[in-house]
């Protein structure tokens, strides 16, 4: 990223699937970076199963940390309906970097809705099963750090910062097994 650049991305999924801190991860690679990030998190529904999204803008002077609708550069999803839900955030000539997993909401587990077909054809972007490749690593909860493999490597980030950025963000313990779904989901896009 240059240092007059501006990225504004929408980081969307569903609650107990690590957006928050996907969000953390990438505010700390901006700051390290010496850009000015703001976040702002909107939690909605988030408990397990819920909606939630993530504003983050980077650049060199950030005023507000809110996208309009329109205005995001990239939207980053961790579950393919929601993709689909948040792309009217996306700015013409935008990216969706997607995980093809599908978590049921609500309605659908009662039987109210069903869950909706050829969501793929209607998302411009590139979709990663993130679940499959965190699998590889060595936990389906990797997820969120493939996604992040993938999200380096489509923006062009410097690898190495990205990476410490996100190891430093997480428990000791699940180092090793997150490197690996990072590594994963970089090679994935």
């Amino acid at each position: 990223m240059e240092a007059n650049q501006k990225l504004d991305i929408l980081i969307v999924g569903v609650g107990g699937q690590g957006t928050l801190l996907a969000s953390r991860v990438l505010g700390k690679y901006a700051l390290d970076a010496g850009f000015d990030v703001k976040l702002s998190e909107v939690h909605g529904m988030a408990q397990r199963g819920g909606s939630v999204m993530t504003y983050v803008r980077i650049g060199k002077n950030i005023a507000s940390p809110i996208i309009d609708e329109g205005g995001a550069d990239l939207i980053l999803s961790f579950e393919k309906l929601e993709a689909l839900r948040y792309r009217h955030y996306l700015k013409q000539g935008g990216h969706i970097l997607y995980s093809t997993q599908e978590i049921m909401p609500m309605p659908v587990v009662t039987g109210a809705a069903q869950y909706p077909q050829g969501i793929e054809a209607q998302l411009p972007g590139t979709g990663v099963d993130a679940l499959g490749l965190a699998l590889q690593a060595g936990n389906t909860k990797a997820a969120n750090s493939v996604m992040l493999g993938a999200l380096c490597k489509k923006l062009g980030f410097d690898r190495a910062a990205f990476e410490a950025a996100l190891l430093a963000s997480i428990p000791q313990k699940t180092i090793e097994m997150n490197k690996k779904a990072f590594s994963l989901g970089y090679d994935a896009v």
